[in-house]
């Protein structure tokens, strides 16, 4: 038996629950009320705001609303037969519908059939998200029966068809019509009336530019559901049946600019949230838009130099420290191709690849100054007689990792891929976001597949000092409410160690200062602190260069949409990097661009910039940067002059040198 005083403190604890419980409810009601009575006034839209926290753009900035009387009788008819043809007997809920609704779900094994009122999908378009729970059903209910008490049935007709998603990123049937048949809503013929009615049910699935039969084939659904309703007879069904509307083609984007940001940033928010459309929502993005700007100005005036009109390009710029996207540009004309290359084009990134390869070294034992040997007579690899070879034919019999990164050696860099195995390599470009790559000998040179988005957010583990980092577009998304709708946080992983990143981050600074990027600095005069890597596919199909400052790393792609050669000595230097330039020079001017810092505890130590042993005294010198295990070169540089003194020590090292190698030798 239950201790009284216990059962007395259940009953307080339950009592005070269900308070609670109905306090959060009354005030969710009030809240939802009062913004069921601003209906009134009009509907707001979901506006995208920049990194900045200011207004750049709206949801859909072509819906065009009209009044219910602007709006085809034969339309509204067939959107009241197929989706509720109840609607003007109902209170916003039909539970007749819903009954039915549930039968069928129940008698087809499970295949949902909906039942929702026009009412209900206005609440869920305006209110809420996209989530199929039962808590947003309770909410859809109480919503609709709020917006039944506050508006007429042509009222909430007028909004639903100005609201309603209709495909390819249209809202409302004005707009739709227009698309569709270049007429007005109130012209519509009873064809082309049930095809615009069809499309709601599953407007991604139906879309008449990319299925028009299925389309068509709904079609015939609504005129059937408008005859049994007796909003037509059945001879203008059957001669309604008989009539293919000509649609005109897909109207694509009326304004390029900021196109592919704009459009990789709504369909973020339709992936989240479906085809709804809120009312006064806001979607806060990472977008800069004088970098975007930038972006789509250096796009323009590289692709400006060269004559083949089939030659497209694509740009990320990212913020290495949080995953942030800067600015995207995905083609060379928004208006002329809606297809986003940035992200949803995967290619080879050839030896824009290679750093990932140095970097898994470096983790492994190896240092900057780590010499790969036996490069002259490597065999030939793969079970089709793969063997790797270098742009020029030149044919170095050892180099060290800084030097063959810096001139990217393909032999070096196989040597290197087979010396430490594929599974290390593999690992760390899984970790910082390139997935399904190949496990094959030619790994190493970038023959798996990328997209300019995540190699581009791949490269933010070097300058932010060894984290793999989640690229963002939408960073929060409130309600009308003030709530938090969606909030993605900023994902880090650690991939490497600081000491690997930043002797990564100076090994890509010498491919800039006197490496295959060095047209950086003696053609396009980039002055400041930046490093990057070139890349270029096997006959010329792909050029890449993907650099980066302290605080923005930023990829660019060049190449035809259908992979084929895009010119002579087509190099990413000569194709890409010129892009790469203009733009990392305006991210400089509203960024900056610091020096590159050593994280604490490394050792820094002169080294000559030929040899990369220890100098003499007419050795060219740089600092090389050591972390704990690495091996520091002890013997002195044997290519330039020295003093009597370092002369004299060159010698016995020679000596001693050759008597190992003797002794060596008799002992094998």
């Amino acid at each position: 038996m239950i201790n009284p005083g216990i059962k007395r403190r259940l009953i307080a604890a339950a009592y005070l629950c269900l308070v609670a419980v109905t306090a959060v409810v009354v005030i969710w009601t009030m809240r939802q009320g009062w913004a069921v009575y601003k209906l009134r006034r009009g509907v707001g839209d979901t506006w995208f705001y920049s990194a900045d926290g200011k207004p750049w753009f709206r949801l859909d900035e072509h819906r065009r609303d009209v009044s219910l009387d602007q709006i085809s009788p034969t339309l509204q008819s067939a959107v009241i037969a197929v989706e509720d043809h109840r609607f003007y007997h109902h209170f916003g809920i039909d539970p007749i519908g819903t009954a039915r609704a549930a039968f069928r779900d129940v008698r087809g094994g499970g295949r949902m059939e909906g039942g929702s009122t026009l009412t209900q999908q206005l609440a869920r378009t305006l209110f809420l998200s996209n989530k199929r729970t039962l808590a947003r059903k309770a909410q859809e209910a109480v919503l609709a029966l709020l917006l039944e008490q506050e508006l007429s049935k042509n009222q909430i007709l007028e909004l639903y068809l100005n609201r309603v998603y209709l495909s390819a990123g249209v809202y409302g049937v004005e707009t739709m019509s227009e698309n569709l048949f270049g007429k007005s809503a109130a012209r519509l013929t009873l064809p082309e009336a049930s095809l615009v009615a069809g499309l709601i049910r599953a407007p991604s699935a139906l879309s008449p530019w990319a299925n028009y039969d299925g389309a068509i084939e709904r079609s015939h659904v609504v005129l059937r559901r408008m005859r049994e309703e007796g909003a037509i007879t059945a001879a203008q069904e059957r001669a309604a049946a008989q009539v293919r509307p000509r649609i005109r083609p897909f109207p694509g984007a009326v304004e390029s600019r900021n196109g592919y940001a704009k459009e990789f940033l709504r369909q973020q928010f339709r992936d989240r949230f479906g085809g709804d459309h809120p009312p006064d929502w806001e979607v806060q993005t990472t977008f800069v838009p004088q970098l975007q700007e930038a972006a789509e100005r250096a796009i323009d005036n590289g692709l400006k130099h060269f004559a083949n009109r089939d030659l497209q390009a694509a740009l990320v710029a990212v913020d290495p420290r949080t995953g942030d996207i800067l600015a995207m540009v995905g083609g060379r004309d928004f208006r002329e191709s809606q297809f986003n290359r940035a992200w949803r084009s995967r290619r080879q990134p050839g030896s824009a690849f290679k750093p990932f390869l140095y970097a898994a070294a470096l983790s492994n034992g190896y240092s900057p100054v780590s010499v790969i040997a036996g490069l002259a007579s490597m065999a030939p690899q793969g079970p089709e007689e793969w063997a790797p070879r270098n742009a020029k034919g030149e044919m170095d019999d050892a180099l060290t990792l800084r030097a063959a990164l810096l001139e990217s050696n393909n032999r070096a860099a196989a040597s290197l891929q087979q010396k430490i195995g594929s599974r290390p390599v593999l690992r760390l470009a899984s970790d910082v976001g390139l997935h399904d790559l190949p496990d094959v000998p030619s790994l190493s040179l970038g023959t798996g597949l990328v997209t300019p988005l995540d190699l581009t957010a791949a490269y933010s583990a070097f300058p932010n000092g060894g984290y793999a980092v989640r690229p963002r577009g939408i960073a929060r998304v409130i309600d009308a409410d003030g709530g938090v709708a969606f909030d993605n946080p900023v994902s880090e992983e650690r991939v490497i160690s600081a000491e690997v990143a930043f002797q990564m981050v100076s090994m890509l600074e010498d491919v800039v200062d006197r490496g295959t990027g060095a047209a950086a600095r003696t053609t396009y005069g980039i002055r400041f602190p930046v490093a990057g890597k070139t890349g270029t596919t096997d006959e010329f199909k792909d050029a890449w260069f993907v650099g980066f400052t302290d605080n923005v790393v930023v990829g660019v792609w060049v190449g035809e949409d259908q992979p084929a050669s895009i010119g002579r000595e087509a190099y990413g230097a000569r194709y890409a990097l010129p892009i790469w330039n203009d733009f990392i020079k305006a991210a400089a001017r509203l960024r900056g661009a610091n020096a590159f810092e050593p994280p604490d505890g490394m050792q820094d130590v002169q080294l000559c910039k030929v040899s990369y042993l220890r100098p003499v005294e007419e050795c060219p010198v740089y600092t090389e940067y050591f972390k704990d295990g690495d091996q520091i070169p002890t013997r002195l540089c044997p290519i330039h002059q020295g003093s009597m003194k370092q002369d004299l020590h060159r010698a016995i090292q020679g000596f001693f040198a050759g008597l190992g190698r003797k002794l060596k030798g008799i002992f094998r």
